[in-house]
């Protein structure tokens, strides 16, 4: 039997005695991704409307995006667990993870109001409606493809990330690929691997749907029909 196929043995029957089970390692996987893109979502998104609707801070808010996509993950969690103590741990999990996904919401949300045609603004402005109004009624929905995009971006590089917490005992479905090098445990090692490449995936399919599904119906691209006749060139036949 190939490795593969002993990692897949491995996750559907194989020993995981000492360690949690498969779904209970997902859902503690799934709550740290989602907890703390939740988090970074609620200080990011205003602060990226904000900024893209006023045109204030943009420089700033480049150079602090650019400095925290510098910045390893891993470093950093290790720093904060040291400077936090052992029994915050994590705490100092969900800080490590906040702090990943803020630049890409960030600049999801501002640039999502930075590619709207400024003259549908002005257009919005000169019918009447206030700043409130153009924000909630105009700019949101026109850039809401980009802040999703943004929120696809942080997903995965935290879900990705969130492995790392198994190094401290947080679990997650890293626990099997921290804990299984030292046993050479090869099997548990890439069957938890599997697990994360799996999850990384399906949440990219989900969020590329969700992506395609916010964009406002009338800014959508039409589909261009092409007639019998503009075909028959391009395939060789005579007109």
């Amino acid at each position: 039997m190939n490795l593969f196929g002993q990692a897949f043995a491995w996750i559907f029957g194989g020993d995981k005695s000492g360690f949690d089970e498969v779904p209970v390692a997902l859902v503690v996987h799934m709550a740290f991704t989602f907890g703390s893109v939740l988090i970074a979502a609620l200080v990011a998104v205003p602060a990226g409307w904000a900024i893209g609707h006023t045109g204030r801070w943009r420089n700033v808010a480049v150079g602090v995006t650019g400095a925290a996509r510098a910045v390893p993950s891993f470093g950093l969690f290790i720093l904060l667990v040291i400077i936090m103590g052992v029994i915050h741990q994590t705490a100092a999990a969900v800080v490590t993870f906040v702090l990943l996904a803020l630049p890409s919401i960030l600049a999801g949300a501002y640039s999502g109001f930075e590619a709207i045609d400024r003259r549908v603004v002005d257009a919005a402005r000169g019918l009447g409606m206030t700043e409130w109004q153009i924000l909630w009624r105009v700019e949101v929905p026109l850039g809401m493809p980009l802040l999703v995009a943004g929120l696809r971006s942080a997903v995965l590089q935290v879900v990705a990330t969130v492995t790392i917490a198994a190094y401290v005992g947080l679990g997650g479905l890293g626990q099997y690929i921290i804990a299984g090098i030292p046993l050479q445990r090869i099997d548990m090692v890439l069957g938890g691997a599997i697990l994360v490449a799996a999850l990384a995936l399906l949440l990219d399919i989900l969020f590329a749907v969700l992506q395609r599904a916010v964009v406002p119906r009338g800014a959508r691209t039409p589909r261009t029909t092409t007639s019998r006749r503009e075909r028959l060139p391009l395939e060789g036949a005579t007109p």
